[in-house]
């Protein structure tokens, strides 16, 4: 395999839907309020971290697509319930993998511009460094979250990427 960043975004992209998927359904075993009970983690609870990474996944996508941002904070609540998330969850996977696989017939441009929400400061970065941050950001949050899961005695199997079916 050739690593270049749209071979990266495509396998990343199957990655994140695989993961998603499977902490998404053993995350449905646990009640409403189990989901948004404090933690300790970045986002408190396991349900305010999964809302996280889906307002942030929006949110890059928009700006990879030149387009405003959906959302007006890390924090916004996108789905007032587990069953909405799941399936805004499974369109943003969608969505991802759409648009990882643009990347293989038409690689980025150079540089990203975009403002950010954090301190609405205008932000010029590295194109493919803004896509490897976007897929490890996923990855550092749903960490959090397999460690959240594992102290509830549920388990979600293997997370290696090593490990991900190659026929998907």
């Amino acid at each position: 395999m050739t690593l270049d960043i749209g071979c990266y975004a495509t396998t990343m992209a199957r990655y994140n839907r695989w993961m998603n998927e499977r902490l998404y359904s053993v995350a449905g075993t646990l009640t409403e309020q189990q989901l948004r009970e404090e933690r300790g983690l970045f986002f408190g609870s396991i349900y305010g971290t999964l809302n996280h990474l889906l307002v942030c996944d929006r949110m890059w996508l928009a700006r990879f697509a030149g387009q405003p941002s959906p959302v007006t904070s890390l924090t916004e609540e996108l789905c007032r319930d587990f069953t909405r998330m799941t399936r805004a969850r499974e369109q943003t996977d969608q969505d991802i993998s759409a648009w990882a696989r643009t990347l293989v017939l038409s690689p980025p441009p150079e540089w990203l511009h975009y403002v950010s929400l954090a301190d609405r400061a205008d932000r010029r970065v590295n194109f493919s460094r803004a896509i490897v941050h976007f897929f490890n950001h996923q990855t550092h949050h749903r960490g959090q979250v397999t460690a959240a899961l594992s102290q509830q005695g549920l388990d979600f199997g293997v997370t290696d990427l090593i490990f991900m079916p190659e026929n998907e």
